[in-house]
């Protein structure tokens, strides 16, 4: 019989936990709590990808968890390492990201600790779920449970175990139970019925002008072909929600993102709409769900789970409960073929030829035009790279790149929060280690957790920093101007990311001439490796989308022209 110095510990057995449930990445920051379970994990097998700050361990999990189609790990010490978490969690529960996070809890047996808190409310009011692990012989059951729940519930699940019970020998059976993959349900997807096929087919029948808009179910779903066919066959265009962009980027009659990152000419054939098919969508309100982008359209959702009213208005009055594929697949074979048809030549050469923005900005000497450098990335950047388009002002320009196919895209902005674009980066970077990512954030986002470039240089994450650098917080700056507010605690000058990247260990550059652009980018191509590039952009162009929501003095209004 073993004595209590060789038996295993409890967190040898958690770790085992974990990696029975093909735990391969973990993003962590070590501290009393979770050091002893994440050397344990990492000495199985498991990838760490060490960062410098809890924020982007969650925040890094969350893109992984987007990428790979899979639960996303990250591990926290207990205190202050968890209420690092709560600007991650919700944004990752909005974006419905099945993640499950070890937090340690302050040791049992202390009478006092420092660092004890109690964090099940904290978690809970993020909207994640926080499960206690108090009894270590049903620790492993416990944690085969958190990531059931994750899978089916499709957010993220807080652990939170003692370290002094993590330290125990361990006293309970020596197998594990059943994975949480062998006990998921095998549900094949929902078919429509037909009383609802026949009604929306009787809707799309007598409608003149459909616009065909997909979303991320219709991604999962493996839609694309079918919403091309139905708007094909019903002579309509195309359009997509920004987190399924490139969806139809080799679709001459894809009118690009619906909602506040729509580009001119979208606007108008969205106007145009009498009906509009949105398939996979959860009808935000930044996608113009409402229907303030198509005031005269009648909408039909389809989708396995159709809302009538979302995030607080009223949306699709008609809707069709199915697989976004076997839903689109169904209206299609049901609906006649049509003798005219709202496309034409005329229509895809007008979506090919035109900018995304035409307004014309005086440019300062020595500034660039933010849409004039997303035109030279969009030109010189490999199609095989992978994107990702942080928050703030500046991602709407980044949004305007039509040839970039959606699976190398990668959007994360439910909650509003900017300064996750660096975590993003490096967790599609874990996700897909042979490719290269271009990471595109605005200074202030990038200035929040700019720790990271050693994280990236540490772990040799290959990753591409395109810095839209305007001196300012982006939004906040023409909002305040268009208030005819003071706009110094939004204005802060230009930072030397260039430089700041060089003190990290990584090339840095600031390019002033966008024909240097092709060059640096087949230099990079061959170097590999990671780098940043500092863009310094005017601060007086302002995105259509703060255009329209905050007309400026002297600066066109909501519909693009100038004001009398």
């Amino acid at each position: 019989m073993m004595n209590d110095e060789e038996k295993p510990r409890v967190y040898d057995i958690l770790a085992k936990a974990f990696r029975q449930e093909e735990v391969d990445t973990c993003f962590a920051l070590l501290g009393d709590a979770n050091m002893n379970w994440a050397a344990r994990l990492s000495g199985q097998g498991c990838r760490m990808i060490y960062v410098r700050h809890e924020h982007c361990a969650v925040a890094a999990a969350m893109a992984f968890a987007r990428k790979k189609g899979t639960v996303g790990v990250a591990t926290v010490t207990c205190g202050p390492g968890v209420t690092q978490l709560i600007t991650a969690l919700p944004a990752a529960v909005r974006a419905h990201l099945p993640l499950v996070v070890f937090a340690g809890e302050a040791p049992l047996k202390s009478g006092w600790y420092n660092q004890e808190l109690d964090q099940a409310p904290i978690i809970t009011a993020t909207g994640a779920a926080y499960h206690q692990l108090h009894l270590p012989e049903r620790m492993p059951v416990a944690v085969r449970d958190a990531f059931l729940q994750a899978r089916r519930e499709r957010r993220p699940v807080v652990i939170g175990v003692p370290f002094d019970l993590q330290g125990r020998p361990w006293e309970g059976p020596e197998k594990l139970p059943t994975p949480s993959r062998e006990l998921l349900p095998r549900l094949s997807p929902i078919p429509p019925h037909p009383d609802d096929v026949d009604r929306a087919a009787k809707l799309v029948t007598g409608a003149e002008k459909v616009v065909v808009l997909a979303g991320l179910g219709a991604v999962e779903a493996g839609a694309g072909g079918a919403c091309r066919a139905l708007a094909a066959k019903t002579g309509g265009v195309l359009a997509t929600t920004l987190p399924a962009r490139g969806l139809f980027n080799e679709d001459p009659f894809c009118i690009g993102i619906s909602g506040s990152f729509t580009p001119e000419v979208g606007l108008e054939y969205l106007k145009e709409a009498d009906f509009v098919v949105a398939v996979g969508c959860s009808l935000a309100y930044h996608a113009g769900g409402g229907g303030q982008l198509w005031p005269k359209a009648k909408m039909l959702q389809i989708d396995i789970d159709p809302v009538a009213v979302s995030q607080g208005q009223e949306v699709a009055r008609h809707h069709m409960r199915a697989d976004a594929r076997l839903g689109v697949e169904a209206l299609t074979a049901a609906s006649p073929a049509r003798s005219k048809s709202w496309r034409n030549e005329a229509m895809a050469a007008r979506i090919r030829d035109s900018k995304p923005d035409s307004q014309a900005f005086e440019i300062e000497p020595g500034l660039l035009d933010p849409r004039h450098v997303i035109e030279a990335l969009e030109k010189a950047l490999p199609q095989d790279w992978e994107m990702v388009n942080s928050g703030g002002h500046c991602s709407w320009f980044f949004a305007q790149m039509p040839s970039r196919a959606q699976e190398n895209f990668l959007t994360i902005r439910e909650f509003g929060a900017i300064g996750n674009g660096i975590s993003f980066a490096m967790g599609v970077a874990a996700a897909r280690p042979d490719k290269t990512v271009v990471l595109f954030d605005g200074d202030g986002s990038l200035m929040m957790h700019v720790q990271e470039l050693e994280t990236i240089k540490r772990h040799g994450l290959k990753i591409l920093i395109v810095v839209i650098n305007d001196g300012a917080y982006g939004s906040e700056v023409h909002k305040l101007r268009s208030e005819g507010m003071p706009e110094a605690g939004s204005v802060f000058g230009y930072s030397d990311f260039a430089g700041i990247a060089r003190g990290f260990g990584l090339p840095g550059r600031k390019i002033d001439n966008l024909g240097d652009v092709p060059t640096l980018v087949a230099e990079f191509a061959a170097t590999g490796g990671a780098a940043v590039w500092d863009f310094h952009v005017s601060d007086k162009v302002l995105s259509p989308s703060i255009r329209r929501a905050h007309p400026q003095p002297g600066h066109p209004n909501s519909h693009g022209k100038p004001k009398s």
